[in-house]
């Protein structure tokens, strides 16, 4: 595999906050030839993660993680951090919104686009013009390329894994009370509005995830709130513990997949029907892939979410929890997303 190209690519001026904001990215480059045609897929992590959630390899595998996979078939592959996450700039207060994190991840699809078709993309890679583009979403990732998708298409196909059209629900290990979150409107001030489920969480058993704050006391407490719904039981407890406890536990080194920053606006995500309206206006080809294990309650019932779009594949992968990367059968969903990703593309061609 070549070595991969870091960049930063700002976005000031296109969100429009008035703030310097940068947002980074890392372009996978196949050793050998690109498919036909050639596809570029965009890969976005989710809620305290980062663009090294594709790429790391768990210790009994190597090649460079889901980012390998793709490229050692063909396909030029771009992980980015959301603004807010990661190297891509954290600016200070409440200040991102859905709208502001997938308009830089549009800049930096932009940019990518621009310097592929111009022969800038990497020393040795030709001009390439008429590449596909995918964009595939884990988690906080599957919403923010909704949003990104609705508002502004950039992609041909979108992937959406473990996150719901409807609502996404984490859930509690079974034989507990299920934890609950609160409901905002999106876009709500978090400092002075109330959840809209103000009753349902009074009424609650289990305990209110209200953020970062919240998840970290539950874990301080007992087992995190996140270890059943997050990773399947073959998964190494040395793993899980590097996974959920870093900025938790002072002792644990954090991992080269996690970021400890997380947007604010993050909390709007798990409310039922936030990006209902964008969800419903996509028309590209939609992959709705999840765990058997996982924070979407119904997959069979997703394609309801994507109205507009008359090509729905929902995929449930065995022995898989929420964060599918680390699954021992990660293979198979990797697989699931690149012969996705081939159909799309030969749809393209075939101008379908």
């Amino acid at each position: 595999m070549r070595d991969p190209i870091e960049f930063m690519v700002d976005v000031s001026d296109a969100v429009g906050l008035g703030i310097d904001l940068s947002v980074a990215a890392t372009v996978h480059i196949p050793d050998g030839p690109l498919s036909e045609p050639p596809v570029v897929c965009f890969l976005y992590p989710g809620g305290g993660y980062c663009r090294g959630y594709f790429s790391f390899d768990m210790p009994d595998s190597s090649g460079g993680g889901q980012a390998g996979y793709h490229t050692a078939r063909g396909w030029i592959v771009v992980t980015c951090d959301h603004l807010g996450f990661g190297d891509s700039t954290v600016p200070d207060g409440d200040v991102l919104k859905f709208e502001h994190v997938a308009i830089g991840n549009l800049v930096v699809v932009r940019e990518v686009m621009a310097r592929l078709e111009q022969g800038r993309l990497a020393d040795g890679l030709a001009a390439v013009a008429g590449a596909v583009t995918l964009g595939v979403g884990q988690s906080m990732g599957g919403c923010f390329t909704i949003v990104l998708q609705g508002h502004h298409a950039p992609f041909d196909g979108v992937g959406l894994l473990g996150y719901s059209g409807i609502h996404t629900v984490v859930p509690s290990r079974p034989g507990t009370p299920q934890a609950v979150w609160p409901w905002f409107p999106r876009g709500a001030d978090l400092t002075s509005t109330a959840p809209l489920n103000q009753a349902a969480l009074a009424a609650a058993a289990g305990r209110e995830l209200d953020g970062a704050e919240g998840i970290a006391e539950a874990a301080e407490v007992g087992e995190h709130p996140f270890a059943w719904a997050f990773h399947f039981d073959d998964v190494s407890a040395d793993i899980v513990h590097a996974d959920l406890y870093a900025g938790i536990d002072a002792s644990v080194v954090v991992p080269p997949w996690k970021s400890l920053t997380t947007p604010t606006c993050g909390i709007y995500m798990v409310a039922p029907g936030t990006v209902a309206l964008e969800a419903a206006s996509i028309t590209v080809p939609v992959l709705s892939a999840t765990g058997e294990r996982d924070v979407v309650p119904d997959p069979w019932s997703e394609p309801k979410a994507f109205k507009s779009s008359s090509d729905i594949t929902v995929y449930v992968c065995p022995r898989m929890a929420h964060m599918h990367n680390f699954a021992g059968t990660r293979f198979s969903l990797w697989q699931r997303i690149h012969s996705w990703g081939t159909g799309v593309a030969q749809g393209v061609l075939a101008g379908h």
